[in-house]
């Protein structure tokens, strides 16, 4: 079972926006990057390594396309399932969490409005579900709540992210939420004061449900948002070719100019010395001098498939943190052992 969630949720993480942490410290980490670089498994490795520090870690996965549970060799859910000593794994279903919320919306709305009006409200509700974005919400949803619960539940959060636009869609989306919250909340209350001006009689509390709710969102929409950018780090995965790097420096631009902080870049399936021909060690060195900034960790690659927790522990011996890990801060720093030349 997952470790008991005390009380306070928000006030644990609330701490962590006022002094951004160092990246090695930082609570929450997004693992993300073009799909079939690496990402998730350098997502578990990672997990694993934190675990075996003697971290309380949980392991999501927000990726439509599962892959976590093959990579960690043990069948996930829903729901947070101990995989190793001190480490949680979860493989959320996003069409489960629509139809959660679908429910919630509707639960309240029978409590604010008039039941003639309810089957239209059903109906919309049930194509809003069906709507594009509704799943990629329903999961932003849920990940809010795991980061809630780091700081209480979770020592660290390791979010193994979907392919470099949804990681990018998903880490925008409380600041660009949060508006369209904040008009529905105006809205609404607007609705509520022509009521009582017009003394409508309406089959409500006095605590509208639909405006905590709203209320409940925004501050929800805040708190992730400013945790996104003081208590998170996004760890960017890569491959030495030539198309990954371009894709790869887009993403880079675009969360540096969203104003989230970085971690140290993984650029993964380092063929042997000799083997990547001159355009690979071209590729090679342009990455080297393209990353400089959050540094690069070259991990090579490997003979076997990284599945299961040994491997995955001998693969985070490369990765950030770890030692023997060879980060390097920028060109011409880097460890003989390091190059492919």
């Amino acid at each position: 079972m997952a470790p008991e969630n005390g009380a306070g949720r928000l006030r644990s993480p609330g701490r962590l926006l006022l002094n951004p942490t160092p990246a090695a410290d930082a609570p929450i980490l997004f693992v993300g990057g073009k799909g079939g670089v690496g990402k998730t498994t350098v997502a578990a490795a990672r997990a694993l390594a934190l675990a075996d520090a003697g971290h309380r870690v949980l392991l999501m996965s927000t990726d439509p396309a599962h892959s976590l549970g093959d990579v960690l060799e043990h069948p996930l859910g829903d729901r947070p399932a101990e995989v190793a000593p001190g480490l949680w794994a979860a493989e959320p279903d996003a069409d489960a969490a629509v139809r959660r919320r679908i429910t919630r919306v509707v639960r309240d709305a029978e409590r604010a409005l008039p039941a003639e009006i309810m089957p239209a409200v059903r109906r919309h509700l049930d194509h809003a579900g069906a709507a594009p974005g509704m799943a990629e919400s329903a999961l932003a949803d849920l990940l809010m709540e795991r980061m809630e619960e780091v700081g209480d539940r979770w020592d660290r959060l390791v979010v193994d992210s979907a392919p470099t636009g949804h990681l990018l869609r998903l880490l925008a989306l409380p600041t660009l939420l949060t508006p369209w919250v904040e008009g529905l909340t105006r809205r609404r209350e607007r609705a509520r004061s022509a009521e009582a001006f017009a003394d409508v009689v309406v089959a409500a509390p006095e605590e509208d449900p639909l405006l905590v709710r709203l209320h409940e969102r925004r501050h929800r929409l805040e708190g992730a948002a400013g945790l996104l950018r003081s208590a998170s780090r996004v760890c960017l995965v890569t491959v030495p070719r030539r198309m990954v790097l371009a894709e790869s420096g887009r993403a880079l631009d675009s969360l540096t100019d969203a104003g989230f902080p970085l971690d140290t870049v993984v650029v993964n399936q380092i063929p042997p010395a000799g083997a990547a021909g001159p355009e690979g060690v071209q590729v090679l060195a342009e990455m080297r001098r393209r990353f400089a900034g959050p540094g690069v960790v070259e991990v090579p690659l490997q003979d076997r498939e990284p599945t299961g927790p040994e491997r995955l522990r001998a693969l985070a011996a490369h990765l950030p943190g770890r030692p023997g890990a060879g980060t390097t801060p920028g060109p011409g720093s880097f460890d003989r052992t390091d190059r492919t030349e």
